[in-house]
C-alpha cells in the first residue's frame, strides 16, 4: 500500500478510534454476518480482521467466542487497537505484502472495507495473499462500497491527509475472488445506515478451494 495511506491513518488514528471503535453496536446486519463467518470458520481456528483499524471487528469476533487477530498497515492504528483490546494480538503489516504471515495461518478473514484504498489493478494481488494465509477451505467475508467512482480526501478531522477511496462493482469483485482461487458462496447487498457514508454496500462470502 502506498505511503500516503499509512501516513494518513497514522495522522487520524486517535480520531478514528474514538469515532469508530463502537460502530458495530449500531450495525445489527454486520453483526449477524460476522456471526455467520464464525459459524463458517468453525471452532479452534483464528479469524483475521484484515485492515483492522482500531480493532472493532476483531473485538466483536472475540466477544462472540472466536479467536481473533488484527492486521493493519498503520502503526498508530495498531497502537490504539492494542490499547483498546489488550486480549487480542495485533500486527502492523501491509496487506499487499503478507509474506511475513505463515501460509495457512488463519481459518477465516474478515475484510471489512479493507480494500477501499487498493487500486483496481492491485486487488488480485491482495486476494492472492488472502488465499495463501488461509487454511484449506478457509472462509473470507469481504465488504466494499458498490460503484465505479473514486473519492479523494485531503482533510479528515482537521488533519492533512491524502486518501483515495475506491468503489467496486459487485460483479468485478466476484471475478477477482474467483481468479484468486476462491469459491463464491453468498453475495448480499444492502443500503447504507443513516449514519454511514451514503453508498450501497456488498458483502461477499467466499471459501478457499
Amino acid at each position: 500500500m502506498d505511503n500516503n495511506t499509512e501516513k494518513s491513518y497514522d495522522a487520524v488514528a486517535g480520531d478514528y478510534a474514538q469515532q469508530y471503535n463502537d460502530e458495530l453496536v449500531q450495525k445489527p446486519f454486520d453483526q449477524k454476518l460476522l456471526s455467520w463467518l464464525i459459524e463458517k470458520v468453525g471452532p479452534g481456528k483464528t479469524i483475521c480482521d484484515m485492515g483492522c483499524g482500531p480493532g472493532q471487528v476483531a473485538r466483536h469476533l472475540h466477544d462472540c467466542g472466536a479467536e481473533s487477530y488484527g492486521i493493519d498497515v498503520s502503526h498508530e492504528m495498531v497502537v490504539h487497537a492494542r490499547q483498546l483490546h489488550p486480549g487480542i494480538e495485533f500486527q502492523q503489516t501491509d496487506m499487499l505484502d503478507l509474506n511475513g504471515i505463515p501460509a495457512e495461518r488463519f481459518g477465516g478473514i474478515a475484510a471489512f472495507y479493507s480494500i477501499i484504498h487498493i487500486p483496481h489493478r492491485s486487488v488480485f494481488k491482495v486476494l492472492e495473499g488472502f488465499h495463501r494465509v488461509l487454511s484449506p477451505h478457509g472462509a473470507v467475508l469481504l465488504t466494499h462500497h458498490i460503484g465505479s467512482e473514486l473519492v479523494h480526501r485531503d482533510d479528515w478531522w482537521g488533519k492533512e491527509i491524502s486518501l483515495d477511496f475506491q468503489f467496486f462493482e459487485t460483479a468485478e469483485m466476484k471475478s477477482y475472488l474467483q481468479q484468486a482461487g476462491f469459491l463464491l458462496e453468498e453475495v448480499i447487498e444492502r443500503d447504507p445506515y443513516p449514519q454511514e457514508y451514503q453508498s450501497r454496500r456488498a458483502y461477499i462470502f467466499a471459501r478457499k478451494k
